[in-house]
């Protein structure tokens, strides 16, 4: 699905939040790859789970067809620097929810594009019958936690030794729901 795009702007950063298009497909590639490596907090070490430039550009085609779906970026100055993607299903069963993702480069953390993607897609899930959104985060990521929980996120479970990190050390994942009734 294809929401309007909305600039952003904090600490002086000026920020436009808007779909993914498929002439963004070698950005995300790329950017995915540097995201995964700087951090723990993704489910992917960088190189793992590799989407090439057809492969992003059949999600966005996808996800832009879908009513269900909604891929978004975070642009500054014409660069990618984060993205969030929810993903419906077809399922009948599970049709009613969508599960949410996001990433944004270190360098642009603490300007609020996390937390403006997660705001345009919990937006966009009230919008259009998504009546639950759910997604997993690491639970050392305290930060990724309270800001979900700030937009009606619940802690619906944990993964014990979910995850085994550079550091040779398993962690949890805490498993989160936002429910509309």
């Amino acid at each position: 699905m294809i929401i309007d795009s909305k600039d952003c702007q904090a600490k002086g950063l000026n920020y436009t939040i808007r779909s993914a298009v498929t002439g963004d497909a070698k950005s995300l590639s790329d950017l995915r790859l540097i995201i995964d490596g700087e951090t723990e907090n993704m489910d992917r070490e960088s190189g793992e789970a590799y989407i090439d430039v057809p492969g992003f550009e059949r999600i966005i085609e996808e996800d832009t067809r879908k009513a269900s779906n909604l891929f978004l970026v975070a642009v500054v100055r014409d660069a990618i620097v984060g993205f969030s993607r929810c993903q419906g299903f077809e399922l009948n069963r599970f049709s009613h929810k969508a599960e949410f993702g996001v990433c944004v480069l270190k360098d642009y953390w603490g300007y609020g594009i996390g937390q403006n993607l997660l705001h345009e897609s919990t937006s966009w899930a009230d919008a259009n019958g998504i009546h639950k959104i759910a997604l997993s985060v690491v639970e050392t990521n305290d930060k990724a936690i309270r800001l979900y929980q700030k937009h009606g996120f619940e802690i619906e479970g944990i993964l014990k030794k979910d995850r085994l990190h550079a550091d040779g050390m398993y962690y949890n994942t805490v498993i989160m729901g936002r429910v509309i009734d």
